[in-house]
Formats: C-alpha cells, sequence, structure tokens
C-alpha cells in the first residue's frame, strides 16, 4: 500500500490524557540517565521555582507518540508501521513539564514526500497541559475523552502550551 499523499494538512485531535506522575519522572530521568536533582527531589524542584518534580526535556517524547500512534493507526494513511524508520525528533518547550500535569496533543500532519517507492512524513505534536483542579470542585472527566469541563460548565477545559514536537518519519517503500 503506498502512503496517502493527502495526509498533509490532516490534524488528529487531543484523545487520551497521559497523567504526568513523580515516578514516571523518575523512571523516565534514569533511563535516559538525567541526573539534575529536580528529576528526583520535590525540594529540588521547590528551591528552582516549581511546584513538584520537572521532567527532564525529552519526556515530551511519550506524549508525542501517543498523538503520533493516531496517524500509524489510521487505515487510510498506508502507513505500514513494519517499514518505518525514524529519522528526526526536535522539541521546543514553552515551559517545563511537572509532575501533576495532565497532558494531551493534538497532532498535526505537516508534510508527505514522496521519496522513491516510499514517503518522508513530518509530523508536529502540539502538548497541552489541562488547567488543574485547584479549586477542588471535584471535576471529572466523566465523558472519557480527556475534557473535564471548565468551572463554569461550558464544558470546555483551559490549556495551557507546554512543548511542540516535530517528528520526521521514513516509511520505506516495498524493496527498500
Amino acid at each position: 500500500m503506498t502512503i496517502n499523499p493527502d495526509l498533509q494538512g490532516r490534524s488528529y485531535p487531543a484523545a487520551e490524557v497521559y497523567d504526568v506522575g513523580r515516578e514516571k519522572i523518575r523512571e523516565f530521568a534514569r533511563a535516559v540517565k538525567a541526573t539534575h536533582p529536580a528529576h528526583f527531589e520535590v525540594g529540588a524542584a521547590a528551591a528552582l521555582g516549581h511546584r513538584d518534580l520537572v521532567a527532564p526535556p525529552t519526556f515530551a517524547i511519550i506524549v508525542a507518540q501517543r498523538a503520533d500512534a493516531q496517524l500509524i493507526e489510521d487505515p487510510d494513511s498506508g502507513i505500514d508501521f513494519s517499514r518505518v524508520v525514524h529519522a528526526d525528533q526536535r522539541f521546543s518547550h514553552h515551559r517545563p513539564i511537572i509532575a501533576g500535569d495532565r497532558l494531551v496533543a493534538e497532532l498535526h500532519v505537516d508534510g508527505v514526500r514522496a521519496m522513491g517507492g516510499g514517503a518522508m512524513i513530518t509530523t508536529r505534536s502540539e502538548i497541552f497541559a489541562l488547567a488543574r483542579d485547584d479549586a477542588g470542585d471535584g471535576a471529572r472527566d466523566d465523558a472519557g475523552d480527556g475534557s473535564r469541563g471548565a468551572p463554569d460548565g461550558s464544558g470546555v477545559e483551559s490549556r495551557e502550551a507546554v512543548a511542540t514536537a516535530t517528528s520526521s518519519i521514513l516509511v520505506r517503500g516495498e524493496g527498500q
């Protein structure tokens, strides 16, 4: 199957919420050999002005790859994951990822370029933190879609830009 050139310009909405926990940050930091105390000790993070542990910058890949999965799993895309080679990954951070964040990502297909029998696909994941329930209003995700609803009852939860992840994958054609 060939890559659908009409993917360019397509967007996939924010799907499941990723809850950032302290232990998830610690495990990721250990895995990538990040040693800053703010990844492991709440006091060290607080000394830097953060409310909780700070994730290493590449932690955003977890949420970005969940967004990328929507494209890979889209039967209309023509992508055979067994033929995918990861070509490039870049992050632009708008603020640090902190334990307690509830993150979602919208995926945008920015480019599809034919290359031989395959294609280079460039995506952009806009990662947002959903508003925290600091008011203690008990707002929940009753719809199961990551939306908790705004305190004013409008059903729209506020979001704060956290990071932009840009990724390029090469989908090899047959015989490549």
